[in-house]
């Protein structure tokens, strides 16, 4: 990575490095916030399953 930095800076290419690292860091956060959210769509999914087991089991009075 330091050789493409290297030649990045001496074409002064800044800006496309700086870009570069933006877009890098948000398609990251893009990439972990979906992992996140499906783990706890699946770990909701899981208790509603639970609590329906539940009442199916004690509900009937």
């Amino acid at each position: 990575m330091t050789d493409i930095a290297k030649v990045i800076v001496e074409r002064g290419d800044l800006a496309h490095l700086a870009l570069f690292l933006w877009a890098s860091g948000a398609s990251g956060l893009l990439v972990w916030t979906l992992k996140e959210l499906a783990s706890a769509n699946r770990r909701f999914d899981a208790f509603v399953r639970e609590l329906a087991r539940f009442n199916r089991k004690y509900g009937n009075d």
